[in-house]
């Protein structure tokens, strides 16, 4: 009996649900954390994961897109985010997590060139057309093609905060592959979420049709810590994620950028009034935790499918945020210091993601057929 295409695609979800139950697959988030400029404790936390996906595997050149079905990330952790998912045009993404790590390192003097404004020249802002510049190189492949939205491994989030609707605007690979009036230029996205308005003037970006327009400023002042809006796209997200259900068929990843708040940083003046910088410190750690406090209330019943991974007055190297010992929110409020260092934590993290296999999510949406409206609503 012939069956139409789209009572074709009905039973390949119901399939694709039945055997996600089957085989006890959970989908696997991955979210980066904004804040800073250094990216060190993500850096060292990626680094690390994908050293103990490779070994884990015998496989020199796994990937965490292999791992993962959807990463996101804000600010500097949105930067790494893209350059481990971005499409090299096989398939595979353009960076391992070494050459992301190593691109911010290599391009600090670059992605935030100091410059000195105002009459006196004491104030201090970043050039955006050397950031810019440095972008662009990282998200163009040897062909010349500028990557977008679309040209990725995994699905990606990337959130902002767009001026023109006072709103955030969370740049989505699922947006992009329905309409090009939400497909954008990579390199602009990670321009816009990384728009802090004390160092950049905030940044306009337009669809690739041009139809959809943006004033961005910091993705880090709405969602520093994005996994909250992962979760919520991945639960809401039915054409990418048809199996998901509920927290349940989660495995979530959370990687801290360390505090912005801590002793050392926060001054206080006479009277107990704090500096502007320390009070954004305060907003962005404060916001980060309430995130991870909700997340750690929400898998209390299955504590191990949420590991957040953050530093807290460590050192200035990758070995101290490895070394440190883990921290735990608990379920009704307060944090647990643990026994297990983050590096274990990761380890421990990775044997998970091995045994539930390599992601079976198709890969960019360029590559994919068309999915009938009726059935892949979000």
């Amino acid at each position: 009996m012939d069956l139409s295409k789209m009572t074709l695609e009905i039973f390949s979800k119901l399939e694709q649900k039945w055997l996600h139950h089957c085989e006890g697959r959970k989908t696997r988030v991955l979210s980066i954390d904004g804040g800073g400029t250094t990216a060190i404790v993500a850096g060292a936390a990626l680094v690390h994961l994908e050293d103990q996906i490779q070994a884990k595997t015998g496989d020199s050149k796994a990937r965490i897109a292999d791992f993962f079905d959807i990463v996101v990330g804000t600010g500097i952790g949105a930067l790494l985010a893209a350059m481990l998912v971005a499409d090299d045009g096989a398939g595979r993404p353009i960076s391992s997590a070494r050459d992301a790590v190593n691109f911010v390192s290599e391009n600090q003097k670059n992605l935030f060139k100091a410059k000195n404004v105002g009459v006196l020249h004491r104030g201090i802002r970043f050039s955006a057309k050397s950031m810019d510049r440095a972008l662009k190189s990282a998200f163009r492949r040897d062909d010349g093609k500028v990557l977008t939205l679309k040209d990725t491994c995994k699905p990606l989030l990337i959130p902002c905060f767009d001026l023109n609707t006072s709103a955030p605007f969370v740049f989505s690979r699922a947006d992009a592959a329905e309409s090009p009036s939400f497909d954008f230029e990579l390199w602009k996205v990670i321009r816009a979420t990384s728009a802090t308005p004390s160092m950049f003037e905030p940044f306009k970006l337009t669809s690739i049709d041009g139809k959809t327009s943006c004033v961005a400023v910091d993705g880090g002042l709405v969602m520093n810590n994005p996994t909250a809006a992962a979760v919520t796209h991945v639960l809401h997200n039915k054409r990418d994620f048809p199996a998901v259900t509920g927290v349940d068929d989660l495995l979530v990843m959370s990687i801290g950028n360390g505090t912005l708040s801590g002793p050392s940083t926060v001054k206080v003046g006479r009277g107990g009034g704090c500096s502007a910088a320390s009070v954004v410190g305060i907003v962005l750690d404060g916001v980060s935790e309430n995130i991870d406090q909700m997340l750690g209330h929400a898998f209390c019943w299955n504590p191990n499918d949420y590991v957040r991974i953050q530093a807290n007055g460590v050192g200035d190297g990758a070995t101290e945020v490895l070394a440190e010992r883990g921290v735990e929110s608990l379920p009704f409020g307060g944090k647990r210091l643990l026994t297990e260092t983050n590096g274990e934590r990761i380890t421990g993290f990775v044997q998970r993601l091995v045994a539930s296999a390599r992601s079976s999510l198709p890969p960019s949406p360029c590559k994919e057929t068309a999915v009938s409206p009726l059935v892949s609503g979000r």
